[in-house]
């Protein structure tokens, strides 16, 4: 089944989410385990499997993404954040279903890993 990743099955309502923001081309939710004091996942509801995998046609979707991104981030009252995509399983991806991390509420430190 195409998106059939935690990440689909909370797309169909199957699991529950903390959600912050929902559109008809994304979602928004808290991670469940936060790396920072504000850490939450926009996710498209298009099942791309990474950014490795999105095509020109989705560059709209990719742009939409970073905008929710900067959208909960000032709904979630940050100044400052950091916006993370994980391609791959060598770069720290667990769920392959493209996702953006807003991270922020803390100091953060550099280089991240």
């Amino acid at each position: 089944m195409a998106g059939d990743t935690i990440f689909g099955r909370i797309l169909r309502g199957e699991i529950p989410c903390d959600e912050v923001y929902s559109d008809d081309r994304c979602l928004a939710f808290r991670d469940v385990a936060p790396q920072a004091p504000v850490h939450v996942l926009v996710i498209p509801r298009k099942p791309i499997e990474s950014l490795h995998q999105a095509g020109s046609e989705d560059e709209a979707l990719l742009g939409h993404l970073l905008l929710v991104a900067s959208k909960v981030a000032k709904q979630e009252g940050l100044e400052a954040w950091r916006t993370v995509i994980n391609t791959g399983a060598e770069a720290g991806q667990t769920v392959f279903h493209l996702h953006v991390h807003v991270i922020g509420g803390r100091e953060l430190d550099w280089p991240p890993g």
